[in-house]
């Protein structure tokens, strides 16, 4: 048995290879969209992608299905019950992929594991098919480490957090907890994903390990676990629902090798004064000290596509700022969460040497500045855009939790003719989220530099 795990860090998201040796028959579970290194590794080892199997409709990134079935021929196979507009293979609860013998081969079983979604399935892969219990469990996300798949993320499809939660749970007491404690758990996310609560940093473990750590599979009544798994659920981000959309109706194949046209910083400050993103893309300092009218700041050093998709408005064109090599990357990046409409780039020494009246300065402060701010400027809006379990934990004195992926939909709470300052945990979150407020009107936003680490660090005993 070949498998192999494809870790995609920015994304917290995960995908696999899974082959048989003697066949040299393979699958590809939930690839990304960049399909590249799933072919290449196939090629190194002999192998022939023959399926591409979904797990759900993923609401967090748009997945290489079509991709990988126009360079390899593979089918495309979800669940029966997948609400999707293109063909796919429909997968049965108890069906048995044969990637080899029968007997002595690679086999993948389907079990339906409706809770994260209805369509969601777990694939048990058996090493020789004979055997009595799978090597291995791709989990999709239905269950993650220390967590499982968070049952909120399907409100307009007429189900409740809580019908979802119940799915869940007997999901996981029927299809994957009487399995042996030493079958491998390799699940769909990890730390930071936005799709559970409190991921582990961890890729691989036993179900063993997880029956005895993971909150979520501990004794309880169905009741109790409803409870437990909708407790403290942060708003999704405002992008999954359009991701949602895009992946139920399938999409053009990207095409990561397509040169996009360098344009003037005149042209992409014309085109931002249409509608157009001005997304830049260099680090924040580079940022804060000079950057084109109206563009906003999401460096590539941190989850760049998620916030990228959290500071566009639907359907908006983007032009890309920065470097050559940041800009292509830049691209791929925001191919994965489905933002394929890309006009060009502007190279970043355009911008340091546009005319005048096209460039602006970011306003960074310290944190003792920013403690004169609060304490002198009774009007001040502080906005704070960590996640709610950060921002619970102690914040700006006067601040308001606004999450950045949830941001853009909240503005109007906001009073853009009133200074605001705005605070993250280093800075990363917060420079995004003040640019994105002056692209929008606000005339007097600056943000705190070294964010909550820099505030704690000049007023300890600091809390809400």
């Amino acid at each position: 048995m070949i498998l192999e795990q494809f870790y995609l860090s920015c994304l917290s998201q995960a995908s696999y290879l899974v082959a048989d040796e003697t066949s040299r028959r393979a699958a590809v579970v939930d690839p990304r969209r960049d399909v590249d290194e799933y072919v290449a590794q196939a090629r190194q080892r002999g192998l022939r992608i023959e399926l591409v199997l979904l797990t759900h409709v993923h609401a967090d990134f748009v997945p290489g299905h079509i991709e990988l079935a126009e360079r390899t021929g593979a089918v495309i196979a979800m669940s029966e019950v997948a609400p999707v507009g293109f063909p796919i293979r429909r997968l049965r609860h108890g069906e048995r992929i044969e990637l080899g013998d029968p007997e002595t081969g690679v086999i993948l079983e389907v079990r339906a594991t409706p809770g994260h979604t209805p369509e969601s399935i777990t694939l048990a892969v058996y090493g020789h098919g004979r055997d009595a219990a799978p090597a291995a469990l791709l989990t999709g996300d239905t269950l993650f480490l220390g967590d499982v798949g968070r049952p909120d993320l399907l409100g307009a499809a007429g189900r409740t957090a809580q019908d979802m939660a119940r799915d869940l749970y007997r999901s996981l007491r029927t299809q994957i907890l009487p399995l042996p404690d030493e079958v491998l758990v390799y699940p769909g996310h990890g730390a930071g994903s936005a799709c559970g609560k409190a991921l582990s940093a961890e890729t691989v473990s036993t179900l063993g390990e997880q029956r005895a750590t993971n909150y979520a599979l501990a004794p309880m009544s169905e009741d109790a676990f409803v409870a437990a798994v909708t407790d403290g659920l942060a708003d999704p981000p405002s992008y999954f629902a359009r991701d949602v959309e895009f992946n139920k109706m399938g999409h053009a194949p990207f095409d990561p090798g397509l040169e996009l046209p360098a344009l003037p910083a005149e042209h992409a400050v014309s085109r931002r004064g249409e509608g157009v993103l001005l997304l830049d893309v260099r680090d924040a300092q580079d940022f804060a000290s000079g950057h084109l009218v109206g563009s906003v700041n999401v460096g590539l050093s941190g989850r760049f596509a998620e916030y990228a998709a959290a500071v566009r408005e639907d359907g908006q064109a983007v032009i890309l700022v920065g470097g050559g090599a940041e800009t292509v990357e830049a691209r791929l990046r925001l191919a994965r969460v489905g933002i394929d409409a890309v006009e060009g780039t502007v190279d970043e020494s355009a911008v340091l040497t546009a005319k005048p009246e096209l460039l602006a300065s970011g306003s960074r402060l310290t944190a003792r500045d920013a403690a004169e701010r609060i304490r002198g400027i009774p009007a001040l809006q502080v906005v704070d855009v960590r996640g709610p379990g950060e921002f619970a934990a102690g914040s700006l004195p006067r601040a308001v939790n606004m999450p950045l992926p949830r941001l853009l939909v909240r503005l109007s709470e906001l009073d853009p003719a009133r200074p605001v300052l705005v605070s993250c945990a280093g800075g990363y979150r917060s420079i995004a989220a003040a640019s994105m407020m002056r692209a929008h009107g606000f005339g007097d936003v600056s943000d705190l530099l070294g964010g909550w680490t820099a505030w704690q660090s000049e007023h300890p005993m600091s809390t809400t």
